[in-house]
């Protein structure tokens, strides 16, 4: 792949306000370029032995895998699940122009 390596990375929140403030943060910490706050959703899974049903906020996030560390630090911390789901997908393809965007939005550089 030519330019930098972009990800795409997938979280959900409990809530829309927490999925709005997470996103926001995320945003101007710079650890992500551009963060989708989707539609609420049920999520079914299993934890601690339990059958769960929630419902949830999903996050899609762009960010570039330089930026990946610092990203997910920063998400560990803002996000209220013990064990957050912290997906990153690779982009194998995108306009170069947007993507060239997300590594210059996810460049480490002072946000003040």
């Amino acid at each position: 792949m030519i330019g930098p390596e972009i990800l795409l990375v997938v979280t959900n929140l409990p809530d829309r306000a927490s999925a709005e403030r997470v996103a926001a943060s995320l945003v101007t910490e710079g650890v992500a370029a551009c963060v989708n706050v989707l539609a609420e959703c049920t999520s079914i899974y299993h934890w601690q032995g339990k059958l769960e049903h929630a419902s949830e906020v999903p996050l899609l996030i762009k960010t570039t895998r330089a930026a990946y560390p610092r990203l997910e630090s920063a998400l560990r911390k803002l996000h209220p699940y013990e064990v957050p789901e912290i997906i990153a997908l690779p982009v194998t393809a995108g306009l170069p122009e947007y993507l060239n965007w997300v590594a210059q939005e996810t460049q480490a550089r002072d946000r003040t």
